[in-house]
Parts: C-alpha cells; structure tokens; sequence
C-alpha cells in the first residue's frame, strides 16, 4: 500500500479548522485531523474544541497529557494529513539502540564528555550491539509480556540463545569456553563482570520488573549451583538445553516459614533403602519462574544438615501460580513436593553441606539485584526530568519549583552513589577468585545491596510526588513510576532483607577487626 501523501498547510489554514464538525490540530509541526475522531476521545471533546486547541498548535497541551508514544501507534498515525509550512518536528521517542540525551539518563561511562578508569573500548561496543538487541527484539514483548502476565516469549529466548546471551547472565567462567559471544564482539576468555554489568543494566530499561524476572531470573540464581558443585554427568545432561533457552531451571529455597532464615527450611529429603534415591517432601513458596521452571534447584533438610538438591519436573512435583505486586510473567510459584523420587547423582555438593552451596550462590544474586537496582533509579531519573520540564503548574513548568528540584537533586545524588559504589565492588570481582570473592566481598555487597535498595524506595516515592496522580496510574504519562513504585520492594527483600543485610556487614567487618584495636 502507497504511503499516504501528506500536504503542507500555513497556521492560517489550519485555524480555519476548528469546530466539531471540521476538527484540525498542530502538533510538532504536524497536523492532525480530528473531526472523526473527537468523540473516541479518552477524554472527552470539551477538551479538543477548546479555544486554545481547535485549529490551533496543542503541542505543549498535548504533551502535558499524553506520551509521545500515543503518537505512534497506527491508529493515531493515520490521523496526520500534512505538515506545517516552514515548520520541523524536533520531537521524537524512543531511538532503537541510542543513547538518551536526558542529563543523568545514562551512567556516567556513557555519558558524551566522561571518562571511566572501568570500562574498555570493548565494553563500549558490546553496549551498543545489547542495547540495540533489547530494544528491537526484547522491549516490545516486555510491555506486552508485563501487561498480559504470559511468561516471556519462546522467540525472545531463542535469540538470545543465538547471541548466547543465557550463558553471558551467569557471569564469567568454563561455561562460556567455546562459545560465540555477542556475534563474536568479546572473547570468552575477556568477558568480565563488567560485561555481564551491562547485559543486566539494559534489560532493566525495558521497565516491566516481573516480565525482568520473568526474563530466567530463576536461571541466573538457579543454574550457579549446577555449575560449581554438579557432577560433570549431571551437567552435560541438563546445561546444554538450558543455556539454549529450551528448559528453564529455577532455584527453590524459600518457604513460607524460612526467608532469610535459611537454616529454618523444613523441606525435608530422605535416602530411599537401597540408598540410591532422595525422597522429597515439602513446600517452597516466593520461586521465581517456578511455574514453568523444568528443573528445580532445591534446598532440603537431611539427617546430615541441609544438602540441595537438583529436582527435574516429574510425578510428585506440582506448581502453583502466587500473584504479586507485580506481573505474573515473572511465573512465581508455590510448590509441593509429594514424595518426590531423584536420583542421588542429583545431589549439589556434599551431603549436609547445602549450606556452603546456598551461601556460595549469594554473592552474585545480590550483585546482580543492585546492578538493575541501580539502573532502575535512573530510568525514574529520565522520567522526572522530562516531565517537569514539560509540565505547565501554576502558570510556569514543573522544574520551577524549587521543592522539585531538591526531590530530582535527591534522586541523581542517591543513584550516582549507587552506580560509583556498585562499579567499584565490579572491579573487586574481575581481580579476584569466586573463593576471594566469598571471602572479601561478602560484608560490602551487603552493604551496597541494603543502601541501594533504600536509595530505591526514596526515589520512588519522590517521583511519584513529582507526577502527583499520575504517579499511582498504571497508564498514561507516570506509568513507569506506579510501576516501579509498585514493584521497588521486590528488590529490598528478593536475596536478602534490607536489615538482615546490613547486619551481615557489620558482622562481617567485626570478624576482621583486629584484636589489638582500641582508642
């Protein structure tokens, strides 16, 4: 089909257009034919035959009501029937695999002028090809994955499993020799933490937290465990199809009597009398991807002392759908385990020393959770600064409040500490072993998960005072904000609690003090 001839207009002919019956606007230079449409308004007609908008430029009337993405969907699009003469529209959304303009919009390593003692040219071109995937393959399901609460598409996976994007989530190691990354952009033997750092803090733009954990956030803390402490049969049987995204493994500790409190699991696993299998029974509740999880990473109480254990899907396993704050894509679960029977070569580590293994496992989890934390921030960031820049309150924009300004002053200050603190512990972790890791950063990664995490809440009860109603509307202009004003708990709680966290630092920091210390 021919693309639609468009025709230019002068201001003087498009303000003959402005009655109900004959119904024209301008906005960013185009000009848009409203007479059909005025009475499918959301919001009424009175509001497009005002004085100030029929016929007339209602950019900035727009724009305090509606996102620019209104504009580009096609049923709106075909509205347009010309442009204005000697006018250009300056406006546009969202640019696949750009960089934002918006001050503080991007870290500071990829801010224009900036300079990172981190981040190499590699890392530079890696960002551009993730970012540019995210946005043309992964954003588009994320909004329609988040609102429908399906678990991501099978499609989605499959690319990334081209890209072998799957296997970049678990960070650096074996798991990765072999392997083309990224369409060849890094070695496997250069990938660091400061790569994976990336790949979480672009999937994070995409805004919808459950489609994020929905996105095999189960694998990421699910799979570790196999890796490290599997026998090598075990993982050739099962790694394979997961690092293709064609089974999904989740990991399963939680349950309603035991959070934090991991030595409190009642989950019980018992050998059977020809001493060849585990007999499993019990509940796990909160597990993430856990309703369409195909393999099961679980924590068990033995005769011995905690032991996990790797469960497949079978006779005895059943999954149920919990609702949450946020999407149901994220596929969190109750499970029951009924006399479930596997394999002792399923066994994770020593029998009794689970908890080595679960303990082992924290580290990177909560590396991982302040790595989207942080960029999450900044995307609230972004939001408030477009829209008190454009927003009209009291007869001047939003910005010129000065309360506005020290809430948005809040807000950059929390996020770049966040980011600077969260670069600085990457750093730590591409200079040193997993075991140096567990030994050294085990107290700061608490720390900077505990503070982040209420920088996060700060913020955003801080955008939604910017947006004021919108802010607590899960459409229109302040989507992004209810949204994540919504779901920012998951993150204070989800690895850890905000205090327990903070207590294990301290406690951390007392085992290295030195005995000759004092004032």
């Amino acid at each position: 089909m021919a693309a639609k001839e468009l025709k230019e207009f002068t201001l003087e002919e498009v303000a003959q257009h402005n009655k109900p019956d004959d119904l024209w606007v301008i906005i960013d230079g185009k000009v848009y034919d409203l007479t059909r449409f005025k009475d499918l308004h959301p919001g009424g007609i009175s509001v497009l035959v005002d004085e100030e908008v029929a016929g007339k430029d209602a950019t900035d009337t727009f724009y305090g009501l509606h996102r620019h993405e209104v504009l580009e969907r096609p049923q709106y699009k075909r509205l347009q029937v010309g442009t204005v003469k000697g006018q250009k529209s300056v406006i546009f959304g969202r640019k696949l695999g750009e960089l934002s303009q918006v001050p503080y919009a991007e870290p500071t390593w990829l801010s224009p002028g900036y300079h990172s003692p981190y981040y190499s040219d590699n890392h530079r071109q890696f960002q551009k090809a993730v970012r540019r995937f995210i946005d043309e393959v992964v954003y588009p399901d994320a909004q329609a994955r988040e609102e429908d609460g399906k678990r991501p598409s099978q499609i989605v996976f499959d690319k990334m499993a081209d890209l072998n994007l799957h296997a970049m989530r678990l960070g650096p190691g074996k798991h990765l020799k072999g392997r083309v990354l990224m369409g060849g952009i890094v070695k496997p033997e250069e990938f660091d933490y400061f790569h994976e750092l990336i790949i979480t803090q672009e999937l994070v733009r995409c805004g919808a937290r459950g489609y994020g954990d929905g996105m095999l956030g189960g694998q990421v803390i699910g799979l570790p465990p196999v890796l490290n402490f599997g026998s090598p049969e075990l993982q050739a049987r099962i790694v394979p199809d997961i690092l293709a995204g064609k089974k999904f493994i989740c990991l399963a500790i939680s349950e309603a009597a035991a959070g934090s409190d991991v030595m409190g699991l009642q989950t019980t696993a018992v050998l059977s009398e020809d001493g060849k299998e585990w007999i499993i029974n019990g509940t796990k509740k909160w597990i993430t991807n856990g309703t369409f999880a195909d393999y099961f990473t679980v924590g068990c109480r033995t005769n011995d002392g905690l032991t996990v254990i790797l469960v497949e899907r079978g006779p005895g396993v059943e999954t149920r759908q919990i609702k949450t704050s946020y999407s149901t894509a994220a596929g969190t679960a109750y499970i029951t385990f009924d006399n479930v029977r596997v394999p002792v070569g399923n066994t994770l580590g020593e029998v009794g020393g689970g908890i080595f293994v679960i303990l082992s496992n924290f580290n990177h989890e909560r590396w991982v959770m302040c790595c989207s934390s942080a960029r999450a921030q900044r995307t609230l960031i972004e939001e408030c600064l477009k829209w008190a820049t454009q927003r009209q309150a009291f007869g001047k924009p939003l910005i010129s409040q000065p309360v506005i300004r020290a809430k948005i002053a809040g807000m950059i200050e929390r996020t770049e500490s966040v980011q600077s603190w969260l670069e600085n512990i990457t750093y730590q972790m591409t200079h040193m072993t997993y075991k140096q890791q567990s030994q050294k950063l085990a107290g700061p990664i608490a720390f900077l998960k505990s503070y982040s995490t209420r920088c996060a809440q700060d913020t955003a009860r801080d955008a939604v005072q910017v947006f004021g109603g919108r802010g607590i509307t899960k459409t229109g202009m302040g989507k992004f904000v209810e949204h994540y004003y919504r779901t920012v708990t998951f993150d204070s709680l989800l690895g850890g609690a905000e205090d327990v966290l903070a207590d294990l630092g301290v406690r951390q920091a007392i085992r290295a003090m030195p005995k000759n210390a004092r004032l």
